[in-house]
């Protein structure tokens, strides 16, 4: 293709997208595999209450559960990598919710914990209110994309207040566990 000019261009993407070999069920378009909440979280990944006051308390006690459960091999490397990125900038994103999260050499695959606090705690939240629920994610730096995605996804679960709110009152991990599944099965 040339410009006016007489320059060469290279052809330009299709305007439809085109069909890869993806790692499940065949061929699949590379930006339709969805990432689910439910794939990477689970009821013992799930602490309600969080016996953590502090957000570094907090951080510690989520990298734990993720230890926990197996899902992490060295906490030490993660919590690192979380505390980066919290230095950078909070990722408490307002109205009450904070998404710490990070990317790790020896996490295995994209994972994620949660929890409700006992009380609101101050998270440098990015509108300034104390923080009371948390989603940890925690990857390795191969699935930066599907990271960006389960950010997307947990803030698309938690931007109405009555889900929030629903979360906030959930009285167990199964409870939260079941909530979060309703609202992806919506």
């Amino acid at each position: 293709m040339r410009h006016r000019a007489g320059v060469r261009f290279a052809r330009s993407a299709p305007a439809t997208p085109q069909r890869v070999a993806g790692p499940f069920r065949g061929p699949v378009a590379w930006f339709s595999t969805p990432v689910l909440l439910t794939e990477l979280l689970a009821a013992d990944r799930i602490r309600v209450p969080l016996a953590a006051e502090s957000k570094d308390a907090v951080l510690e006690e989520l990298v734990g559960v993720l230890h926990a459960s197996g899902a992490v091999a060295d906490p030490a490397a993660v919590l690192r990598a979380v505390r980066l990125r919290e230095a950078q900038l909070s990722t408490g994103i307002g109205g009450g919710v904070g998404i710490p999260h990070g990317k790790a050499e020896g996490v295995e695959g994209l994972t994620m914990a949660a929890g409700v606090s006992a009380r609101p705690l101050d998270f440098a939240a990015l509108d300034g209110q104390p923080v009371q629920l948390f989603f940890l994610l925690v990857g390795p730096d191969a699935a930066a994309g599907a990271h960006v995605k389960a950010l997307s996804r947990i803030s698309r679960l938690v931007r109405g207040e009555a889900m929030r709110r629903r979360l906030l009152e959930a009285p167990s991990a199964e409870a939260f566990m079941a909530l979060v599944a309703e609202a992806e099965a919506a």
